[in-house]
Formats: C-alpha cells, structure tokens, sequence
C-alpha cells in the first residue's frame, strides 16, 4: 500500500503534543525529550516515511546501482571527437595568403606587460601562472577580464589585481621614497 504523505502530515498536525510524544514512541521505539509540536509532526512523517519507502541509505544505494547498469549499456566515446571532415581542395583554393600590417594596439593599462607575458606569483604554496592576452586574462583555460577578477578566484577575497601580481608598489611604500 502507498503511503499518502499530505494525509499523514494532516493527521499528525491535528495531534495533541502528549498524543504526538505518544505516537513518536511508537515509531521510534523510545521516549522523546521534545515537546516541540512542528518538530515531532516532521521526524514522525520523516521515520514513517523511511519505514514505508525504505531509508535514504538504502535509496541512495539503489540509485547508484540503476546509474551503474545505465552506463553499463552506455556506448562510450573512446577518443576526442575530430573534425567533422577535413577541408576540401575547393575550400583551400578560395583562401588566399594574405599579410595584413596594423599598428599594435598599445596596453590601455601602463603597468600590463606586452600580450602574450606570463605573469607568475607564489601564493599559499601554489604558483599561479596568468597569460596576458590582447583582451583580458587567460588563467587556468577561463579568460577574465582583470588581474583582480584573477586574484579573487584565487584567493576567494577582493584584491588589486596589480598589487596581489606585483605590478605595483602598495601606496604606503611609494610613500617612503
């Protein structure tokens, strides 16, 4: 027989505490210390409900085994997919060689090294490395927009992205000079 929940918390809401503590004895086969109404109504439903559909143990077990069996049948990818085909001799003939010539893009930001700088720092006994790009930050195959968004991956906290790489001096010892 299915357990009907919605019926059961409705019977269990219209309980007396005395008659709740009374019925929590009978499923958990011991006395309760609690006297909070909307916390037996839960843990009675919760118990009767493990009892009825088995425990979350036992559940989580037969998931795994029904996951397991699915990819048992699964067809799995043995290599990296390629492209779909190469190009063909027409395709390779309408690609002219072209040179293009154009200024640089000069750095927006003075203290940024030249695109393509690694940008290195020891932090917490790990070295993080950081490619300069022509628009952003390459750390670890994700591109962010800032050194900063960079640090605060790293560190989980807010920092300046030029002070956490060494880019710049912090104000209190430029002020010493």
């Amino acid at each position: 027989m299915a357990l009907n929940v919605g019926r059961l918390m409705s019977e269990l809401e219209r309980m007396t505490v005395t008659e709740l503590r009374r019925r929590s004895a009978e499923v958990f086969g011991e006395e309760t210390r609690s006297y909070h109404k909307a916390y037996l109504v839960r843990r009675i439903a919760w118990r009767v409900q493990a009892n009825a559909e088995g425990d979350i143990a036992e559940r989580a077990r037969r998931l795994r085994e029904q996951a397991l069996a699915i990819a048992d049948d699964a067809d799995l990818r043995m290599r990296a997919p390629g492209p779909a085909r190469p190009p063909g001799p027409a395709f390779l003939a309408a690609q002219t060689p072209t040179s293009a010539t154009a200024a640089l893009p000069a750095a927006s930001d003075g203290r940024l090294p030249m695109p393509g700088a690694l940008l290195t720092r020891e932090y917490r006994g790990r070295t993080i490395r950081v490619r300069v790009l022509p628009k952003g930050f390459d750390y670890e195959g994700t591109i962010y927009r800032s050194l900063s968004a960079v640090a605060q991956v790293v560190t989980g906290a807010h920092w300046n992205g030029s002070l956490f790489f060494g880019l710049e001096k912090p104000r209190s010892e430029e002020a010493t000079r």
